[in-house]
């Protein structure tokens, strides 16, 4: 059996976006329990030369969004990034969402080969369809989607592994 390239990226994506969403509410119920300053959360990072977490909220959805538009072929989706609150951040998550799940399979499947190429300034990456999919695409969502989970757990936020990893 195999597993589609649909398969290995817009359910796993909705799902930790979803999950992302779910966090950030309780996030948000623990700001306001303990009436922390607004911005707390948001701003806080776990290290110096880390980004806060409203910029893991935002790669992790642009890493979400942007794989599946490059893999469909289609442009990807640009966002101001202007969020900086827990509510605002929870907009985009779900944004990301939607983004996602207009994605078709027949839109990703049959792109295990496609050439991708991801530019960050001057430096540019190549890739195929899978390895960039499996690779690239999905370590990075999870990893900022993680990075956003310790940086809440660090300040107290009553999360844990089921709030992470959802009902997959």
């Amino acid at each position: 059996m195999t597993i589609s390239m649909y398969q290995a990226s817009v359910p796993r994506f909705v799902n930790m976006l979803g999950n992302l969403a779910g966090i950030l509410d309780k996030a948000q119920s623990h700001a306001e329990a303990r009436k922390l300053d607004p911005a707390a959360l948001p701003t806080f990072r776990l290290f110096p030369d880390m980004f806060p977490l409203i910029r893991q909220v935002q790669i992790a959805c642009d890493a979400a969004t942007g794989s599946v538009a490059r893999l469909a072929g289609l442009d990807v989706p640009a966002y101001d990034n202007a969020e900086k609150t827990l509510p605002e951040l929870k907009e985009r998550v779900l944004k990301a969402i939607a983004f996602v799940q207009g994605i078709t399979a027949a839109q990703v499947d049959g792109t295990e080969d496609k050439d991708i190429v991801i530019k960050r300034g001057e430096k540019e990456s190549r890739y195929k369809g899978m390895q960039y999919l499996l690779g690239h695409a999905v370590p990075n969502v999870y990893f900022h989607i993680t990075t956003t989970y310790a940086i809440l757990r660090h300040n107290g936020v009553e999360i844990g592994k089921r709030d992470y990893l959802g009902n997959p």
